[in-house]
């Protein structure tokens, strides 16, 4: 929720923002949920990780976790093409603790089952997670070694993308897209609540007006000056 003082530099951003913005941001914000989440585990090329971004705000995510244990998140600006910039991108860093459990430990207090992205054959389909009873995270391994063992412990299933060749796997963004689009469709068309609550409307709209807003930093600093 939105304090009184963040409201009133909301409301004074707000006449610095086209009407045509204002719309566009209606629009995404319509479509944004948290009820379906990435957890990308040491993902080492920038490409990769810049992708599944991408793909992750085209489907309309509002949040990526990104755990580093071995590997430092980067990015390559060129894929990316500023998707980061409308996500809420949550890093697991920490240097005394194993960070994919951490994660892991803080999605399910939020309510999220963990599904592990994983080719063996004992994984269930992604066509038959069950979509209706609790939000639900995926995550997604290291392009050479996969998941850790941490990560296939602490998750509550494994799941996989049903292939029919000879190759046994998928490059990690191309994994993203299906899963994403699989149960992001899935979730729209069974009528499931997939909406962000007002109050998280109304602190992503400032956060978005601080990022539109030319020198917002300098227009914000100099209305609190005034109302001080």
């Amino acid at each position: 929720m939105l304090t009184p003082s963040e409201r009133r530099v909301f409301e004074h951003l707000a006449q610095f923002v086209t009407d045509h913005k204002k719309q566009g941001i209606e629009r995404v914000l319509g479509n944004r949920t948290r009820r379906v989440s990435v957890v990308l585990e040491d993902i080492f090329q920038s490409q990769n990780a810049s992708a599944v971004i991408r793909t992750c705000e085209c489907m309309g995510l509002q949040e990526v976790h990104i755990v580093e244990n071995i590997t430092k998140y980067s990015i390559n600006p060129r894929v990316l093409k500023g998707a980061n910039k409308w996500m809420t991108i949550r890093k697991h860093a920490s240097r005394n603790e194993n960070n994919t459990i951490a994660c892991v430990n803080q999605l399910k207090e939020n309510g999220y089952r963990i599904f592990a992205l994983d080719p063996d054959a004992d994984g269930q389909s992604i066509f038959d997670v069950d979509i209706a009873s609790s939000p639900i995270a995926l995550i997604f391994g290291n392009e050479l070694r996969g998941l850790s063992p941490a990560a296939l412990e602490v998750c509550d299933a494994k799941v996989r993308i049903p292939m029919y060749g000879f190759t046994e796997s998928l490059n990690i963004s191309v994994s993203v897209a299906i899963c994403l689009n699989t149960l992001v469709s899935r979730l729209r068309d069974g009528g499931i609540e997939m909406d962000l609550s007002d109050d998280e409307k109304d602190m992503i709209r400032l956060i978005w007006y601080r990022k539109i807003v030319r020198n917002s930093s300098v227009i914000e600093r100099e209305f609190l000056r005034t109302i001080e």
